[in-house]
């Protein structure tokens, strides 16, 4: 990954913070040569990032978070038994940027399978930019955490009222547990006269029970065209012949869904009755 860095100002700089850290006896360097990247490049977008990772064609990296994540990468290659527990202490004590940058690009990290606990730990934070930063756009949930982990970020963006469609993994990771937890959700939104996004349905459709099917009939019914939609969604994939009815009353319905996430449809759908 460093060779990309080597036409930077600072490239000389953290060749040597990573010769120092070959043969350190301590964290103290690598704490260090982490928060100075800070000092050493820049903001700007990182040409050419996307040629060492496919997550930096989704979240193009800064010099900066790609000086960063070069830094821990080489130490987890070079030493993986020394550093990984120092690498986790790190992320223990590192400000709200120094934490997102890990958290986004985990997957690109030698090791990162040791990483589970820091980010099932992100889940907890009030601080929109660092959830984010691990439940959206983000392979590592989906690979790494185990269904309750999975459901408990899933249910949070909801809360949070994130995009749900850019949660990676939602029909792979989908679980009845999940499905009867979303079902109670939506009824105590509903009996408090409150909206819910419809695009928390998504991963609903192979675990349709008597409850699920009431509560799709419910969208079928809304004056809302973004809840219909998602009721036929999820119908539709379910192949329910309980509901056959409903998706040949709302067949019309098709003409709203585009090519890629159909999800995104009823998102946008949202979006725009809501306003």
């Amino acid at each position: 990954m460093v060779a990309l860095l080597e036409a930077l100002p600072g490239y000389d700089w953290l060749q040597g913070r990573l010769q120092g850290l070959k043969d350190a006896d301590s964290a103290r360097d690598l704490y260090m040569a982490y928060t100075l990247c800070a000092q050493h490049f820049a903001d700007t977008p990182m040409k050419g990032a996307e040629q060492t990772h496919s997550l930096f064609g989704i979240h193009p990296p800064s010099e900066k978070e790609y000086a960063r994540l070069s830094l821990l990468h080489a130490a987890l290659e070079d030493r993986a038994a020394f550093y990984t527990p120092k690498v986790l202490k790190l992320i223990q004590v590192a400000d709200t940027g120094e934490l997102i940058t890990f958290l986004r690009y985990l997957v690109v990290l030698p090791e990162h399978k040791q990483f589970v606990f820091a980010a099932v730990e992100a889940l907890r934070t009030n601080i929109a930019d660092v959830f984010e930063a691990i439940a959206l756009n983000n392979p590592y949930p989906k690979a790494f955490f185990n269904e309750q982990q999975w459901n408990q970020m899933y249910l949070k963006a909801a809360f949070m009222q994130l995009d749900l469609t850019q949660i990676d993994g939602v029909e792979e990771r989908a679980n009845n547990n999940l499905t009867r937890i979303i079902s109670d959700y939506a009824h105590e939104r509903w009996a408090a006269s409150r909206q819910i996004d419809p695009c928390i349905w998504r991963p609903v459709s192979p675990f349709l029970d008597a409850v699920l099917l009431t509560d799709m009939k419910r969208l079928f019914g809304s004056d809302y065209k973004a809840e219909r939609l998602a009721g036929y969604l999820v119908a539709k994939k379910a192949g329910s012949a309980d509901l056959q009815e409903e998706i040949k009353h709302n067949a019309a319905l098709e003409t709203e869904i585009p090519e890629g996430n159909p999800w995104e449809a009823v998102r946008d759908l949202w979006t725009s009755e809501l306003n």
